[in-house]
């Protein structure tokens, strides 16, 4: 059953900007609006998850037309085969939400619900969303790693750590690709850069890299001690 601050992501538009931006944002060459989510994306996966992926915030063209994290963009183009071939996915091409799509042991969703300009959100922007968030992580009883991508996300999920008092300082915990961390209490956190097309493209990050984290993710939500 959906808690309180999950049925409010329906519809919210509690960032004025993002939600003048997905008013006014043209579709792409041969579709309407009609044929976009254009509201806040909520995560999606299997709810007995050892594993939670969080992303930035839904693409323009993909998440944001989809209505599902990393479904139609670079991103998640990248992405899916990888988790495909650890196990994760049923199938490593995706299309839409009717694409018959199911995830083992892992829940996938984003910092940010709903599509920033320039992929940018804003502090405030993060700072709504994050109770979102949190109940989604909350209702993942299995839960053992949370992995973030890229430094917006991370940063996010630290702050979260620090409001409940796990954390105290955000700098004793610096972003590096494949760095892992384990609190006192709550899932191992573990850091990646982002999947995104220019990353992608710039060799920043490749498939190799992405799936060997794929593989130490795993073994952690076992219980392993990488």
């Amino acid at each position: 059953m959906l808690g309180a601050a999950l049925v409010g992501l329906k519809g919210c538009r509690r960032c004025g900007r993002l939600a003048g931006y997905m008013d006014s944002l043209p579709p792409r060459r041969g579709s309407t609006r009609q044929d976009y989510w254009n509201g806040p994306v909520p995560g999606f996966g299997d709810d007995r998850a050892r594993v939670c992926l969080v992303g930035l915030a839904p693409g323009a063209h993909g998440a944001n037309r989809t209505g599902r994290p990393f479904t139609g963009d670079g991103a998640g183009d990248f992405m899916y085969p990888l988790l495909h071939r650890t196990g994760f996915a049923s199938q490593g091409e995706v299309t839409g939400l009717d694409d018959g799509l199911q995830l083992h042991d892992l829940y996938l969703s984003n910092a940010v619900k709903c599509v920033p300009p320039e992929n940018r959100p804003l502090p405030g922007e993060f700072a709504n969303c994050r109770p979102f968030l949190e109940e989604e992580l909350a209702s993942l009883p299995r839960l053992q790693v949370v992995l973030l991508l890229g430094q917006g996300a991370y940063t996010s999920y630290l702050r979260l750590l620090r409001d409940r008092g796990v954390i105290e300082r955000l700098s004793d915990y610096p972003f590096s690709h494949g760095a892992v961390h384990r609190f006192a209490v709550g899932p191992i956190v573990v850091a990646s850069y982002h999947t995104s097309r220019y990353n992608v493209q710039t060799g920043r990050i490749n498939p190799e890299m992405f799936l060997e984290l794929l593989r130490k993710v795993r073994d952690l939500a076992a219980g392993e001690n990488c």
